[in-house]
């Protein structure tokens, strides 16, 4: 029998426009739809690509295209291939990034969800999530004011909070997303760096929680 501390907490480090965190995103909502009660998810956003000014480059399209594929092999998600056609796509997450800071601030209950539909409405439906109506409509469906999202995403606090938040990232070696650490009496002990099955990641939870 593993003895579980109240409410063990998982601290999952994402970015909304990364392929395997969409990939993930689904394994991390059933392992707290599993554990519902008895774990805590938080939602830390890592620097990717962020504050990007350039274009996407061909190879740098090419290297995107085959992760997609992977991320639809292994994790089954649908994808929108008609993004690669696009020309001068800069792929800028910090605009995705400050949006979920702010929901995660407003509602952090729905940090998750809110993250899963960023997710599908840049990979599924392509969306682009650097537009700030975009973003606004996409909160706004989970009840989320309008006028309280944008006082909060336009202002100088959220974005040094946002640098804050990468930097911290950073900090703990989280620089492959997804990443999953457990926090402990002993600090933050780290699950995976990458995506990984629900088995896998359970199985390894409950290992450091037998050694807790």
């Amino acid at each position: 029998m593993v003895h579980v501390p109240v409410s063990p907490t998982l601290l999952y480090v994402t970015n909304p426009m990364c392929a395997w965190c969409y990939g993930f995103t689904p394994v991390i909502r059933r392992l707290r739809a599993l554990w519902h009660g008895r774990l805590h998810v938080h939602v830390l956003l890592g620097d990717l690509h962020a504050h990007q000014t350039q274009p996407l480059l061909p190879k740098e399209k090419e290297q995107l295209a085959v992760s997609w594929h992977e991320v639809q092999e292994r994790a089954y998600m649908p994808f929108d291939y008609r993004f690669f056609t696009q020309k001068g796509f800069v792929y800028n997450t910090e605009p995705a990034c400050r949006a979920l800071l702010c929901v995660r601030l407003l509602r952090p209950v729905l940090t998750l969800e809110v993250l899963r539909a960023m997710h599908s409405a840049f990979f599924a439906d392509g969306l682009d999530l650097k537009d700030t109506g975009v973003l606004v409509r996409l909160v706004r469906l989970f009840g989320i004011s309008e006028n309280l999202f944008l006082a909060l995403y336009e202002s100088e606090e959220i974005m040094q909070q946002l640098e804050n938040e990468f930097g911290y990232a950073d900090s703990i070696g989280a620089t492959i997303f997804p990443s999953v650490y457990l926090q402990t009496g002993e600090g933050l002990e780290l699950l995976t760096n990458g995506y990984c099955p629900l088995d896998t990641l359970e199985q390894r939870m409950l290992r450091v929680l037998e050694d807790a």
